[in-house]
């Protein structure tokens, strides 16, 4: 039996004493006896009489083991021409101190603290605080619109805000102030206080309920780390949901930390003292996961890059801070990889840089489609793996595990269920699939460590958006199948949350935004395939009665609104004014048949369909105005 198969099998069979060996990763307080329970709705609970505290195990425990001067993290920033190098025991004092200003603030074990931070050490020191109290954070991604961000500080109800005074893009600074103002003024929940950490790049000025971060730190005292259980939230971080109100996916404390030092072990093959290399944001699961604390719990050194892909300055910046900080192991979304083969087509700036630190690239956030795969494989010399997971999972939940044993990469393929996740593909009534046959992608309880432990203030959200459609199974929301190798293959969404660039957006939530305009009587958003961002998001509007005619100007202002309410990250810049949409009988749209035409893709006219005629209306309408590749689209 194969090194994985053996690992895969004992934590299915046998998964208590599996997590129970797995625990004896992190440090403790109170060591765990129960290590799996299951709650009143039988849902999964990990280490529940364990007691730790996640930036203990972080932070103060390598310096306790003589890590202290080791980097913990490595500060990259081409967009303020900027560098810093943190030490381990330099990043626990600086957390220490600003638990302390929270503390002074009123912050106490189980209050969340909400935070809208760019990628600076800042970021990583206010969440490594919140663990160290005891507090729940939530980190909304810097820049998303005043809508967005109020949206989640009525739901997470913080006691703090923390911000920066801005973020700064290329050749651009966003003060962040005004946008957390707005944020508070829509929100009926009302923080008691708000920290400002100042960048010169854009001082903001501080209103009543305001205080600067360096005033705050400098008169604090360093607060101890308090102990949590095992299942005590972490954090709660914000998913999109098909109904248009995001979802607070909750991690627990003690499930997360065994997950993540296991993964950065058999999954990206990181010992401590080496270097990780993530190009993500601490506003996504995979800043928070492995940006933030697997690197560190593993006692490694974490890269954190305040730049892009492509522009700062040039598509060789990944190589270079590959080279310059010898990574050893490096993680981004497929789509900066489009980005640079867009400007650097045959891969020329590499040339440049000594790369040779390298030893695996990691590739998740949406799916890897095997011309990028191809590109990347021909280009480097070091293993190219495509992994899958979800912000409610945490870590990975199909991948190649470089760790424990390499194994032959497929185009297309995430290749095998990561030990912990039962992996199996159902058709419409539960019953499971053979190899090639596709279906819904389910996960057989018990869930591993690390996974969501509900929707914050909605656990009856959380069972009906993944737990109630198929019993004892976890819903995915993903379609695909295994092939006869046991090779997972995820083909793309069931639901209407679309993947832009790597970010989850709610196709929904852009439809609630745009029928909202007064010139809107009816409309749709659906995500077509880009070559670039893998999806992007197309309105189709019927305007009201009335309406005369004034399309370019409605698109605009619906463009400007989505732009307004979700942020420019929504990518939403084409709109089609219709005269009727496909639906069925009952009034249903057609969605997945209007994604079919504007990719391009087969399509037929479905027995169910109210007015056939429609169809080849948007057809027309898509190829007249190039949505897509619908110039392509054959009817049969």
């Amino acid at each position: 039996m194969s090194t994985y198969t053996n690992e895969f099998r004992r934590s299915i069979d046998h998964p208590e004493a599996f997590w129970a060996e797995q625990a004896r990763r992190i440090p403790w307080f109170k060591e765990p006896q129960r290590i799996l329970d299951y709650d009143e709705a039988n849902h999964a609970r990990w280490y529940g009489d364990g007691e730790l505290n996640i930036a203990y195990a972080a932070l103060d425990h390598h310096v306790e083991q003589g890590r202290g001067e080791q980097p913990a993290l490595l500060w990259d920033s081409p967009v303020t021409d900027s560098k810093r190098t943190i030490t381990y025991r330099e990043m626990r004092d600086q957390v220490a101190s600003f638990a302390g200003a929270l503390r002074d603030l009123g912050v106490e074990k189980g209050d969340r603290v909400v935070i809208y931070m760019p990628m600076v050490p800042e970021a990583l020191v206010a969440m490594y605080a919140c663990a160290r109290l005891g507090a729940v954070h939530s980190v909304v991604f810097g820049g998303f619109a005043p809508h967005e961000l109020a949206v989640r500080i009525e739901d997470a109800a913080p006691k703090v805000v923390v911000a920066a005074s801005c973020g700064v893009e290329v050749n651009k600074v966003l003060p962040y102030k005004p946008i957390i103002d707005a944020a508070i003024e829509q929100s009926a929940h009302k923080p008691d206080a708000c920290v400002i950490f100042q960048r010169e790049q854009h001082v903001a000025e501080l209103g009543q309920r305001d205080h600067d971060w360096a005033a705050l730190v400098e008169k604090a005292t360093p607060a101890d780390c308090v102990p949590v259980k095992g299942t005590d939230p972490l954090y709660v971080l914000y998913t999109s949901g098909t109904t248009g109100k995001p979802k607070g996916v909750v991690r627990d404390t003690g499930g997360y930390a065994v997950a993540l030092a296991y993964s950065m072990d058999v999954i990206y093959d990181v010992a401590p003292g080496e270097v990780f290399f993530s190009a993500s944001d601490v506003g996504w699961v995979v800043g928070h996961s492995y940006i933030v604390y697997a690197p560190l719990l593993r006692g490694a050194t974490s890269v954190v890059y305040e730049g892009k892909p492509v522009k700062t300055p040039d598509a060789g910046a990944f190589w270079r801070l590959i080279e310059e900080y010898r990574v050893k192991s490096f993680f981004t979304a497929p789509t900066a990889f489009r980005a640079i083969k867009k400007e650097d087509p045959d891969g020329k700036l590499l040339a440049e840089y000594d790369i040779s630190s390298l030893k695996a690239l990691f590739l998740a956030g949406e799916r890897l489609d095997p011309p990028t795969f191809h590109w990347l494989d021909d280009l480097l010399d070091v293993p190219v793996i495509d992994h899958w997971w979800q912000t409610e999972t945490g870590w990975p939940i199909a991948a190649n595990l470089h760790g424990l044993e390499p194994m032959p990469t497929k185009a297309g393929s995430a290749t095998v269920p990561v030990p912990g996740f039962d992996v199996q593909i159902l058709d419409r009534e539960g019953e499971q699939v053979g190899p090639m046959e596709q279906g819904s992608v389910v996960i057989k309880q018990p869930m591993p460590p690390g996974c969501l432990t509900g929707v914050w203030g909605d656990p009856q959200r959380f069972h009906a958006a993944y737990m109630a459609a198929f019993p004892g199974y976890y819903l995915t929301g993903d379609g695909g199948y295994v092939d006869e190798d046991g090779y997972l293959f995820i083909m793309g969404r069931t639901d209407d949350v679309i993947n832009v660039a790597g970010h989850r957006l709610s196709t929904g939530e852009m439809e609630e935004v745009v029928g909202a305009h007064p010139a809107v009587a009816e409309c749709t958003v659906i995500g077509i395939h880009d070559a670039l961002k893998g999806q992007l998001p197309v309105g189709l509007v019927i305007p009201k009665d009335g309406f005369h005619g004034r399309e370019v100007e409605l698109e605009e202002e619906l463009i400007a609104l989505v732009r307004e309410k979700i942020g420019p990250i929504a990518c939403f810049k084409q709109v089609l004014v219709v005269d009727r949409l496909p639906k069925t009988r009952s009034g249903k749209i057609l969605r997945k048949l209007l994604r079919n035409i504007a990719d391009g893709k087969e399509f037929g006219i479905p027995s169910t369909i109210d007015d056939p005629a429609s169809l080849e209306e948007i057809h027309e309408a898509m190829k007249a105005r190039e949505v897509g590749a619908a110039h392509d689209a054959r009817q049969v």
